[in-house]
């Protein structure tokens, strides 16, 4: 038997469920890019909110989330789990997907609909094409060149584009735009980037999109692992029923919103979220804490022989790693704000990686390192460069990058043909692998790409690296 709506009765009575009137409702969100963090935490808030919002998810290509949740009514459970307890909900927020490849016009008319009043977004960091290191938009890249010629849209920003032309011609009014993705300013930085998009499309609608749109900027935090065999056939025997959409995770969430909308939006602050004026010292808390630990237990452990985060935080060299480079590196280069605490955020942070109840592979948190590392790693250590003063740690977990991305088997990332490019036609000296990996590849900023001092130490760090191994060089950087 499979969860549906026809089934939904008969779940056990542990599955919480919620008492809204779906069919009273006539505000939606329209979500791009309809992946399991969406599902786990957005799509969690907006149901807990209690207002009666629902969403349209898009899957900008792959049917796979379509086909495993039409089927179910869109109605799936989210389980979190910590320390050998579980505890499950139904999810009944999201009713239509969408996928974007097969029917552009459908996508289109809902963003375009009156009744949209908010669209949100987990695209991932490459979804946005934005040049990393001068933040500008990649004009250039065959997706957006494709979009900025006017035919159907693959991009964010040819969908937003035809949508919001639609809503100025029917006096649909605008939308507030909500990013929920890991990147500094990530509203501000959408507008900006969809702003140089209409810039060129339609002057007109740029400067109407300026005045009727809004994009608040956000930072959002839970860790979910990609599902696994075992967490579905562990759901399935909890609920009584197969749920192909199932969600395991963990029980911390965050959501943090800077207070800018342009209409109606659903009470998120009901269900735990924080409704604030300045988001950004707390989301340069989350990308230069979480997100950099994270990316350092993956490149870090991987070479160490690590598959999972509960087990690299367990290996006592990579718990000293991050926590020093969290305390002693990240720490100084945060803002302090009312309701941000830096000590007990680590303290929270290393609980929450121990959680050996989520598989969360590190090879998932791999992917895209180029997209992610600028904000992650290389804007702390610019940062600390400007007041003199070195990144010991941050400039070994660049290292253990630079090393993984010689490897077979790289994660996915836009930039992998020209890491193997750069590793094929390596020079004896290592220097000219570094210095390639500094200048060719958009990722450095300027600050860090025309330091020599910097430059030189990557360069004897990676040469070390690569000539003592993974644990060798960690434990030196340790001692």
């Amino acid at each position: 038997m499979r969860l549906s709506c026809a089934t939904s009765g008969r779940l056990p009575a542990s599955v919480a469920r919620p008492d809204e009137d779906a069919a009273a409702q006539a505000k939606r969100i329209v979500h791009l890019g309809i992946g399991a963090f969406h599902r786990a935490h957005q799509a969690v808030y907006t149901q807990e909110a209690g207002d009666c919002w629902r969403i349209t998810g898009v899957s900008l290509r792959s049917p796979q989330v379509r086909d495993a949740l039409m089927p179910q009514d869109g109605l799936y459970t989210v389980t979190e789990r910590f320390s050998g307890s579980a505890a499950t909900r139904l999810v009944t927020a999201i009713d239509t997907i969408l996928v974007a490849s097969e029917d552009p016009e459908a996508v289109i008319a809902a963003l375009a609909d009156p009744a949209t009043q908010v669209v949100s977004l987990t695209v991932t960091e490459k979804g946005y094409y934005r040049h990393p290191a001068a933040g500008t938009l990649q004009r250039d890249d065959p997706a957006i060149a494709d979009d900025l010629s006017g035919g159907a849209p693959t991009t964010i920003y040819g969908y937003l584009a035809q949508a919001l032309a639609r809503r100025r011609a029917n006096g649909a009014g605008g939308v507030t735009l909500v990013s929920c993705d890991n990147l500094a300013g990530n509203g501000t930085l959408l507008m900006r980037l969809l702003g140089e998009f209409l810039d060129v499309v339609d002057r007109d609608l740029a400067e109407w999109t300026r005045a009727h749109v809004a994009a608040p900027d956000t930072m959002v935090d839970r860790i979910v692992p990609a599902s696994t065999e075992a967490d579905h056939a562990a759901v399935t025997a909890a609920i009584g029923m197969e749920d192909a959409a199932a969600i395991v995770t963990e029980p911390f969430r965050q959501w943090v919103i800077e207070d800018r909308f342009v209409g109606p939006r659903p009470r998120w602050e009901a269900a735990g979220a924080q409704i604030v004026a300045d988001v950004a010292p707390f989301e340069l808390a989350k990308l230069r804490l979480l997100n950099a630990s994270h990316s350092t237990l993956a490149y870090v452990g991987l070479q160490l022989g690590h598959v999972y985060v509960h087990q690299a935080i367990a290996d006592p060299r990579l718990h000293a790693f991050v926590t020093r480079q969290m305390n002693d590196e990240a720490v100084p280069c945060l803002t302090a704000a009312p309701g941000l605490d830096p000590t007990a955020y680590i303290a929270a942070l290393l609980h929450r990686f121990a959680n050996a109840d989520l598989h969360h592979r590190l090879d998932q948190i791999a992917m895209d390192g180029s997209q992610k590392l600028p904000q992650r790693w290389l804007a702390t250590m610019a940062a600390r460069l400007a007041q003199g003063l070195d990144s010991p740690m941050h400039l070994t977990s660049l290292t253990a990058w630079i090393v993984y991305t010689e490897g077979d088997s790289v994660a996915d990332d836009p930039l992998r043909d020209h890491y193997r490019a750069i590793w094929r036609n390596k020079a004896p000296d290592i220097g000219r692998v570094v210095e390639r990996f500094v200048t060719e590849l958009s990722v450095f900023p300027p600050e860090l790409a025309g330091a020599p001092v910097f430059v030189a130490a990557l360069t004897q760090a990676v040469a070390h690296w690569r000539a003592v191994g993974a644990s060798v060089a960690v434990a030196d950087i340790l001692a």
